[in-house]
């Protein structure tokens, strides 16, 4: 048995994994993406070994074919979605004065012209069953453009503009569309000073964050969140 079917896109060894493997826990069948193969492939069998469901489709989220690719591959494999969460990112942190054309417009491809292709997506198929969820990682830099870290800005900006009109339209058809600001680094690898800096449960958890996309998934529609914020206790806002 299943409780349904959830495509996870931008699956990386943070949140994207934990993502992946909370909702095999609750019991859904699940799609794993990334440009890459390696990672997804890994987490698949890991699920698979543990009795569950999941299938690795390798696809950039910001080429159109490849995410019609993408979730005909659900349908094929599991059915439509009932949750899908978008996590693609890219950014090139840079002078405004030394950025190229070419810097900007693949940070914006993939962080927002890759929303609106796997929010459009998942869209067509939920409104028709009218029923799902569409949930979108924003970041501190939704809200607030930095010195040096605009490429990261400008999409993101846009994604939570996608989200807010994409949840005004599809509410009504029963799909529940929320954005995520993640405000603060998440714990891995590459922040282990920061760990040590700042003490126990400074950095933000993955399977906290991802329990958080869980409950959003479950809320009841009388009381849908369209936009919350997640950061450790310790960061300043």
């Amino acid at each position: 048995m299943t409780n349904g079917v959830a495509i996870i896109v931008g699956v990386g060894g943070g949140l994207g994994a934990a993502l992946v493997r909370r909702m095999a826990t609750a019991g859904m069948a699940v799609i794993a993406t990334a440009r890459g193969s390696g990672m997804i492939d890994a987490l698949a069998k890991e699920i698979e070994g543990a009795g569950g469901r999941a299938l690795a489709v390798p696809a950039d989220a910001s080429d159109e074919a490849q995410v019609l690719r993408l979730f005909e591959a659900s349908d094929r494999a599991f059915g439509a979605p009932d949750l899908v969460v978008f996590n693609a990112g890219a950014y090139r942190p840079k002078s405004i004065l030394e950025t190229t054309a070419s810097d900007v417009e693949e940070c914006f491809r993939v962080g927002c012209l890759g929303g609106f292709l796997v929010g459009r997506e998942a869209a067509r198929r939920m409104v028709e069953r009218g029923a799902g969820t569409i949930l979108f990682t924003g970041a501190t830099a939704s809200l607030r453009g930095s010195a040096r870290y605009f490429n990261l800005a400008v999409g993101k900006f846009a994604l939570r503009a996608l989200a807010q009109s994409m949840a005004r339209e599809l509410g009504p058809k029963g799909v529940h569309v929320a954005h995520v600001v993640v405000d603060g680094q998440i714990a891995g690898p590459y922040y282990e000073h920061l760990k040590r800096e700042r003490g126990p449960d400074a950095l933000l958890s993955s399977d906290a964050m991802a329990e958080v996309y869980w409950q959003l998934h479950q809320q009841h529609r009388s009381a849908w969140t369209q936009e919350l914020d997640l950061r450790p206790w310790v960061e300043k806002f």
